[in-house]
């Protein structure tokens, strides 16, 4: 039960380099050793040497920030931890450490955690067995029974607060920001990029993985801000936004598959170049509007081919692409049975990342309006097409992975609550057991009146009697209401 390795975080503003490193290591240690300590309860009894070995490494990752910052707290804001206010970077290797200790803080409707430098393995274990101590009670009552729990038994170095609004909206409004400004950056390299190889010039490398990198770090700290500019889905853009989306949802479904940061930056990169062999195949057939004739299918289903060859003919690219990202470009459209195109001349399996872009682009184009889709399909009714037509030949794994990524209600989707009001949902539950219950922006009243932008409501938050206060009971589309749901996540 050792906490993980040392991670990163952004810097705290005004700080040394030196405090901002101890802290990245200090911080991560922390929330890694409190995972420790309540899977460790979970598991085994109190005696037990596991439990006890992880309340000492709790009690020591604690003891070093105290001894060197004189102070300690732990601050949930979104989907971020702080630890004496420096945001700590989810990394793949602290993921389900992270989640955890999230949930658990929402679950006894904790924001803050203060502790003193008196804070021993006695004390640890009264907190963190009232933290998991069954409980049907809302969130908010949760917090007052964990706090009348820990004054009955005399403990006293902690100091529990609730969630502290203007935090969370501080935050959001930072991760928008700078999820716009990666969004718009990596569209207009996208557009660099397409272009350059229409007129058989060779792009940027360079540009296009420093793009990814950021899309990859972005999803690795908070993913909902970025996954919600995928809904901007511009007509006039769509070539260049839909690689940039479909690389967003490949890399979040990577993260949920569990991929490495490297594995990222390449699945990354892949989804990027997947549709490049459309640059070789003339404007006026991309942009057609009608039914295509015989002739002009074939060439369609060409492009996953000509994709490589142009990725082959462009001046230093095939020496520095990973050869995953020319497979992807052959494989995204072949399936799992192979019963897609171009069809293979011996038996060939589709490739893991070829499987996650081919997810990641048919939900994107399905959803987006183009040329020839002129009203794009709903996001929840384009999922389940997904998950119940094995006719589609996409990977049941990986489809359940951008579902657990992106929730039963996408990113994006207006629904319909009990109350008759509207909302647009704003992210996916946490918990993998409510994926019908997402954070959602209401922006009606039951009346019909717009309210901007909105109240943010944890559909899976229960009311003082343990019910639900509101429950979606359809979906709608926007425009039918003169909802615009990109004004929302920008």
């Amino acid at each position: 039960m050792t906490a993980p390795g040392a991670g990163a975080t952004a810097p705290v503003r005004g700080a040394p380099a030196g405090i901002d490193s101890f802290i990245r290591r200090a911080g991560k240690a922390v929330v890694g050793s409190l995972y420790g300590a309540l899977r460790a309860l979970k598991l085994y009894p109190v005696e037990n040497a596991a439990v006890q070995k992880a309340l000492a490494d709790l009690v020591a990752a604690a003891g070093a920030v105290l001894a060197r910052d004189h102070e300690l707290t732990v601050r949930a804001s979104g989907e971020v931890l702080f630890v004496n206010d420096a945001r700590l970077r989810l990394e793949l290797d602290s993921y389900a450490a992270f989640n955890h200790v999230l949930g658990v803080w929402r679950a006894c409707g904790i924001g803050t955690l203060r502790v003193s430098a008196a804070a021993g393995p006695r004390d640890w274990l009264a907190l963190l067995n009232a933290l998991q101590r069954p409980s049907a009670a809302a969130p908010a009552e949760r917090l007052e029974e964990v706090r009348e729990r820990l004054h009955l038994a005399g403990i006293r170095p902690f100091e529990l607060a609730a969630p502290a609004d203007e935090l969370d909206d501080e935050y959001e409004e930072e991760a928008k920001a700078t999820s716009k400004r990666l969004y718009a950056q990596s569209v207009a390299v996208a557009r660099e990029v397409l272009q350059s190889a229409r007129v058989g010039r060779p792009p940027s490398l360079r540009k296009m993985k420093r793009a990814v990198q950021g899309i990859v770090d972005q999803i690795l700290t908070d993913e909902t801000p970025l996954v919600g500019l995928t809904t901007l889905r511009d007509f006039d853009e769509y070539t260049f936004t839909h690689s940039v989306n479909v690389g967003i949802f490949s890399v979040a479904i990577g993260k949920r598959l569990g991929l490495s940061k490297l594995q990222l930056y390449d699945l990354g990169l892949a989804a990027f170049l997947h549709d490049l062999g459309k640059t070789r195949l003339p404007a006026a057939l991309i942009n057609k509007t009608g039914d295509l004739a015989p002739e002009e299918w074939a060439l369609i289903r060409a492009h996953p081919w000509l994709g490589v060859l142009a990725m082959f003919g462009m001046q230093g690219m095939a020496q520095e692409l990973p050869m995953r990202a020319m497979r992807v470009a052959y494989e995204h459209h072949l399936r799992v049975d192979s019963a897609g195109y171009p069809r293979p001349i011996r038996p060939r399996e589709q490739g893991l990342f070829s499987r996650i872009v081919a997810v990641a682009d048919s939900f994107d184009a399905a959803t987006s309006r183009r040329s020839y889709q002129p009203t794009p399909h709903a996001p929840a009714d384009v999922l389940r097409e997904m998950r119940e037509n094995p006719a589609r030949g996409l990977d049941p794994v990986v489809v359940k992975a951008l579902i657990n990524t992106i929730g039963i209600y996408p990113v994006g989707t207006v629904v319909v609550l009990d109350t008759l009001e509207l909302a647009v949902v704003h992210a996916a539950s946490t918990h993998p057991e409510a994926l019908s219950r997402p954070v959602v922006r209401v922006v009606t009243d039951a009346l019909g009146n717009s309210v901007f932008p909105g109240q943010l409501v944890d559909l899976n938050a229960r009311d003082a009697g343990g019910a639900y206060p509101r429950t979606i009971i359809n979906t709608v589309d926007p425009e039918r209401y003169g909802i615009r749901v990109s004004d929302y996540f920008i």
